[in-house]
């Protein structure tokens, strides 16, 4: 497995690939490798060569966010990846990707603005600039997404169609706990009560699952249980919990085949996000949270 830090050192990689007319799969990702990321690989191995990029992109966080803390286990990461017959891991620092008198960044337009984009102003346009990035040196005909993203997916989507970029986007399911928590690299911060207590976002993924199946469409009563049972967690503080379409984000009165649930609640300090797509059922529900 190759490490490569510089830019400059990818592009030369990268131009020996296309000479051998090789394939080039990419998995974006923040280190701190779980088994969410892991999964990510799957789809990655129809190319000839795997490339995992490994960036804590300091442009995707706020001023009081988690950016000193975020954790970075590089030498575990990178012994995963090589177990997994990773081709290439980027790994570039900051002043490569920012270098000095960087001022050229990404925006998609409201559809960043919603959402996550409430409390994390300006956390998608880092992210979009970034994987427009990447996709610029890595070169991928294929680039791989997690799900727990949604709102990050929707919004890469639309960069690539509004850009006319040459490159498929694959997006993988969560991955989850046997209790149901999402995987992700901030579950670190949790201790063992709050780890406990953030259970309560996929009770009330599968509370709303649930009643929509059985008939529920109004997106306002299932919102409503939702907002209790998330309430009914003594550590748990709402960020925000909508019913949305997958395609633009727009908020749903009703349930349709393209409605996302989505959430991010804070368990204590640590700020988590999570969601469903809901599925339909027409029998009368006389549900309720309990």
């Amino acid at each position: 497995m190759r490490i490569v830090e510089s830019v400059a050192e990818f592009k030369q990689l990268r131009s020996a690939w296309g000479d051998q007319h090789l394939t080039v799969a990419l998995v974006p990702t923040m280190g701190a490798l779980h088994a969410g990321h892991l999964s990510l690989l799957g789809p990655a191995r129809e190319a000839d060569r795997r490339v995992v990029s490994i960036f804590v992109n300091p442009t995707q966080f706020g001023p009081h966010e988690d950016l000193q803390r975020y954790p970075r286990p590089l030498e575990q990461d990178l012994s995963l990846l090589e177990s997994r017959g990773v081709d290439a891991v980027f790994l570039p620092s900051a002043s490569e990707i920012y270098p000095d008198g960087y001022r050229t960044f990404v925006t998609v337009d409201e559809l960043s603005s919603r959402l996550c984009g409430v409390s994390r102003p300006g956390h998608f346009r880092g992210v979009a600039t970034v994987v427009l990035k990447l996709f610029n040196i890595v070169r991928p005909y294929r680039a791989v997404f997690g799900q727990k993203d949604a709102q990050q997916t929707v919004i890469l989507r639309r960069m690539v169609r509004d850009l006319e970029l040459d490159v498929e986007l694959i997006v993988q399911p969560i991955v989850r706990e046997a209790d149901g928590l999402a995987l992700s690299s901030r579950n670190q911060y949790l201790n063992p009560e709050e780890r406990r207590g953030a259970t309560v976002l996929f009770r009330s993924l599968e509370f709303a699952q649930q009643a929509s199946l059985q008939g529920e469409s109004s997106t306002g009563a299932l919102l409503r249980g939702v907002r209790e049972l998330i309430e009914s967690e003594p550590l748990a503080r709402l960020d925000y919990a909508e019913i949305v379409s997958t395609d633009d984000l727009s908020t749903l009165d009703e349930v349709t085949a393209q409605a996302l649930l989505a959430l991010a609640v804070f368990i204590g300090r640590t700020r988590l996000i999570d969601n469903t797509v809901l599925l339909k059922c027409p029998i009368d529900s006389g549900l309720s949270p309990g």
